[in-house]
């Protein structure tokens, strides 16, 4: 029987497969991926085309996807992102920024992305399982949250994701202890859900982002005023500038 994973560190692999020497590579992929799908070519094939090219391993190729972004997502996303100054309540798309923050905690790799969205390799497949930096990780969002001044907070989980009912029973525990007003609870159809709320909706899911009245950039805050050393890889700049 598999052992469950503990922390959602780096990849055996990573240190290897986003050497400083594949950094330009990576980041030149990033710009051609980018110009095809501002050009229209359907994603797939545009990434298998420029994986192809630049003989990238599947892993790279994931992040590559990762932080490219068509010029015309770019200009959307930028117009609708919300200054967490100015906003006092919040959507949280969970599992999104959830993992995210247990990958920051646990030395996980992160990347920098064209659209200014920190995200990671990390993920659910049907089941979500607790690592040992989950409930820092909650603590570390609620502590941002409360520097930004914002006072209430609404969490939404994948409810056909395992677990959901039991993370959305933490969450409302931790922010208990910690007065924090905090909503949970597992939704249906989350992603379509997510773009329908008047709430600015702190996630970095590109889907999500491209239909979402406004949203928050809180990946970025929790990178900005994280403590531990951390290993980000910077794919938004290609070097022609």
């Amino acid at each position: 029987m598999p052992q469950r994973q503990r922390h959602r560190g780096q990849h055996p692999e990573d240190g290897r497969l986003f050497a400083p020497a594949w950094i330009p590579v990576l980041r030149q992929a990033v710009a051609d991926l980018s110009f095809l799908l501002t050009r229209g070519y359907a994603q797939k094939a545009a990434l298998k085309l420029v994986g192809d090219h630049y003989q990238l391993a599947l892993r790279q190729r994931r992040a590559v996807l990762l932080a490219a972004c068509p010029d015309t997502a770019i200009k959307r996303r930028k117009q609708t992102l919300a200054s967490p100054d100015n906003i006092s309540d919040i959507a949280i798309d969970g599992f999104n920024q959830l993992i995210f923050a247990e990958t920051l905690l646990s030395g996980g790799m992160v990347f920098r992305c064209r659209d200014g969205c920190i995200r990671d390799l990390s993920g659910v497949h049907g089941s979500y399982h607790r690592v040992c930096e989950t409930q820092r990780a909650v603590h570390q969002i609620g502590i941002n949250l409360a520097r930004l001044g914002i006072t209430h907070a609404q969490w939404y989980f994948d409810a056909p994701v395992s677990n959901s009912g039991r993370v959305c029973a933490m969450i409302r525990k931790i922010a208990a202890s910690h007065g924090w007003h905090w909503e949970a609870e597992p939704r249906h159809h989350l992603d379509a859900e997510l773009t329908k709320l008047n709430t600015p909706v702190a996630t970095s899911d590109s889907w999500v982002l491209d239909r979402a009245e406004s949203w928050v950039n809180l990946s970025a805050l929790l990178l900005d005023h994280a403590e531990q050393p951390l290993s980000v890889v910077d794919l938004a700049n290609d070097g022609s500038a």
